[in-house]
């Protein structure tokens, strides 16, 4: 956060210096829009008819962005620099918000109109500039460990890996019997999720991408061992070289069709590789655990979406109320059950009827609590690329994991001058 508090004066005259913002009046009702990712689970499309069969006078119309989070990051960008009010309520990823926030393109909203203290404090965390609330949580997320559970039983391993050694020789003892199969893949492609995975290897193994008091410290041995642990899996075979182009679906669709033996995913995808219509090889053949590490459980990064409202929107006070109900707990019970996805209230984890219908719920929750932010800062484009540039370069072996480090070190001291 000191990085943050060291560029704070970007934002511009119209609120978005953080601490001098109040929260606006969101009088105005009618039509709005709301600009998200693209609705694969169809929940959203149920949730909307809900709303709007209920609401005619304020209907909400779905924009859809694009999938990958940094052209979403980047559409809502130029949108909001434009002033343009075809968004009213845009969805954030939950390491937007210091950036958004600071740079006026987001309303600061009122606190007390929101359940917050029913929430995981993780995600409440992550909608906050300056301790002021900008965003609702609506989904968390935590990373997982997907694996076939029925080839491992097979090959005589009893229980799911602790540690990235432990996960080798379960592959090694796997592929014996099943040649063909690929052992491990995450999300490795030159986009947000690298910078998502890169940061779990560092923080699994003892390092840290940013220290306590937010400066870069990245060139370290145990950021090393991390980034050793991907590209040397890469070189070795361990990691299959078709996963430097996984982004989250292309190494969902290569888990369900059977071609991993370990997949790093979110835990969306429980639902879709559980389906029974042809579509995954793997229904009722996985199971999941929490994240190795370098010598025990790993850590993962703090995932989710937040909902926020453009400052250059119509509607504001129809948005403010959809809002609520979408983020309501009522509603994220639903949308849970339709999609896997992690919800923010802390009863569903500790609901047992939820508990028996997904039973990853426990270290689901154990993993958001446990898990470490990507670093919140105003300038996060610059930073983020910054890593996708340098742990891209790593994977692939046009440099060094040495050499790689050396220099994202001196981009990230750059980038928070």
């Amino acid at each position: 956060m000191a990085l943050v508090a060291g560029v704070a004066g970007c934002g511009g005259d119209d609120g978005g210096g953080g601490t001098q913002a109040q929260p606006g009046t969101f009088e105005g009702k009618g039509p709005i829009t709301w600009a998200t990712g693209k609705d694969t689970s169809g929940y959203i499309k149920s949730a909307l008819d809900k709303w709007n069969k209920d609401h005619p006078s304020e209907q909400v119309r779905l924009i859809e962005l694009p999938e990958a989070a940094d052209a979403q990051r980047q559409q809502l960008i130029q949108n909001a620099q434009t002033k343009s009010d075809a968004y009213t309520i845009v969805s954030t990823d939950v390491v937007w918000t210091a950036e958004f926030a600071a740079n006026g393109w987001i309303e600061q909203l009122p606190e007390n109109e929101f359940p917050l203290d029913k929430m995981l404090q993780p995600a409440i965390e992550t909608a906050e500039y300056f301790n002021k609330l900008y965003a609702v949580p609506w989904r968390t997320n935590g990373g997982l460990l997907f694996y076939r559970k029925d080839l491992l039983d097979a090959a005589g391993v009893t229980s799911a890996p602790k540690t990235w050694d432990d996960m080798k020789q379960a592959c090694q003892k796997v592929q014996a019997k099943n040649p063909g199969i690929g052992c491990y893949a995450g999300q490795f492609e030159k986009y947000e999720g690298l910078t998502v995975n890169f940061s779990e290897a560092v923080h699994s193994a003892g390092g840290v991408v940013v220290d306590d008091q937010g400066k870069p410290n990245v060139n370290t041995p145990e950021a090393k061992q991390g980034l050793d642990f991907l590209a040397q899996g890469l070189s070795s075979g361990v990691i299959p070289r078709d996963a430097v182009t996984y982004k989250e679906e292309e190494g969902r669709r290569a888990f369900q069709d059977g071609k991993l033996i370990f997949h790093r995913q979110w835990p969306y995808q429980y639902v879709l590789a559980n389906t029974t219509d042809g579509s995954s090889k793997v229904n009722g053949k996985f199971a999941v655990a929490p994240l190795p590490g370098s010598s025990g459980p790993g850590k993962s990064s703090l995932g989710g979406l937040n909902l926020a409202i453009s400052k250059f929107g119509k509607n504001k006070g129809s948005a403010l109320e959809f809002i609520k109900f979408i983020t309501s707990e009522a509603e994220e019970k639903v949308q849970l059950e339709k999609t896997s996805e992690a919800p923010v209230y802390t009863a569903l984890y500790d609901d047992p009827s939820l508990q028996q219908k997904f039973p990853y719920l426990p270290m689901l929750k154990a993993s958001v609590e446990n898990a470490v932010a990507r670093p919140r800062v105003v300038k996060y484009g610059d930073t983020t690329l910054a890593i996708q540039e340098e742990a891209y370069a790593a994977l692939t072996g046009k440099k060094s994991s040495d050499q790689a480090l050396k220099d994202l070190q001196s981009k990230l001291e750059s980038i928070s001058k």
